[in-house]
């Protein structure tokens, strides 16, 4: 039996499918698809382990330098007192400025024409910003365990049981995650990741440090402490503190929750708008 070629000729050819990655997807979908993309970054993460510098050995610097050498200055002597004054704000600070990296990875992506690769493939167009964000909250638990257990040696304890921990680690990860579209905000307009670090630490250190987190407020002059007691951070600081070793919370917590929901209304549709753009 022989085959009519000039038949099969003249047939059109049967294209196959192309997924859109702009096409609304199912739910289960794109999670995976932001998993798979998370999963991504650890693996970069993991084959340089000079980027967790700032979850592993800077919060052990912080804790070792701040305890030891002004320690004994700041609470009359008592490095221990200082230590169970300074821990828990400390975990709520670097928590929350360790999402300055997310803004430089996706910056760094952009520049490397890894999302031209990410365009050609039938994913979503948030996959690569969800992926980042998923990748990011493991850095916050390294971060975590890492303070802890070095804290934890050098004789911190905590007074509230671990209840009032993981409530506490609960809320830095949630500020963490609404601070981090700032961070992805100046990420998409920034032309070097060079760039991004040095406009968010311009945001970071004033406060950071402008902040409860090393002193108390009232030791301060009156003009800044009228900065620190409206600083974001000092409320996330004095929330954290309070559920790790006691004293008010319920105030702190409700003002962080504030500002949470004022990042989230303000940076993140501006965070979106040029993710689009740029991405």
């Amino acid at each position: 039996m022989t085959t009519d070629v000039s038949t099969e000729l003249s047939m059109p050819a049967r294209r196959l499918p192309v997924a859109d990655p702009d096409r609304p997807t199912s739910a289960s979908p794109r999670w995976r698809q932001a998993v798979v993309l998370a999963r991504r970054s650890l693996i970069k993460t993991w084959r340089t382990p000079e980027a967790l510098v700032d979850v592993t050995l800077q919060p052990i610097l912080f804790l070792a330098l701040f305890t030891y050498i002004f320690g004994g200055a700041i609470a009359g002597g008592s490095q221990h007192a200082y230590l169970q004054f300074l821990l828990p704000g400390l975990l709520g600070q670097t928590i929350a400025m360790a999402s300055v990296s997310l803004g430089q990875n996706l910056n760094t992506d952009i520049q490397k024409g890894v999302f031209d690769r990410f365009r050609s493939l039938p994913i979503s167009r948030s996959a690569p910003l969800v992926g980042a964000v998923l990748a990011d909250l493991v850095r916050y638990l390294v971060l975590f365990t890492v303070t802890m257990v070095f804290g934890t040696l050098m004789g911190y304890r905590v007074t509230t049981g671990w209840t009032g921990v993981l409530a506490a680690l609960g809320l830095a990860m949630g500020f963490a995650l609404c601070f981090g579209w700032i961070s992805v905000f100046v990420g998409m307009i920034a032309r070097a990741p060079g760039a991004v670090q040095g406009i968010m630490f311009l945001l970071v250190l004033p406060l950071s440090f402008g902040s409860n987190t090393f002193v108390p407020t009232q030791t301060m002059p009156g003009w800044l402490q009228a900065f620190v007691k409206v600083n974001p951070i000092s409320h996330l600081v004095s929330a954290v503190r309070g559920l790790m070793t006691g004293g008010p919370v319920a105030g702190h917590v409700g003002w962080t929750l504030v500002w949470m929901v004022g990042l989230l209304a303000v940076f993140a549709p501006l965070a979106v708008r040029a993710y689009r753009r740029r991405a």
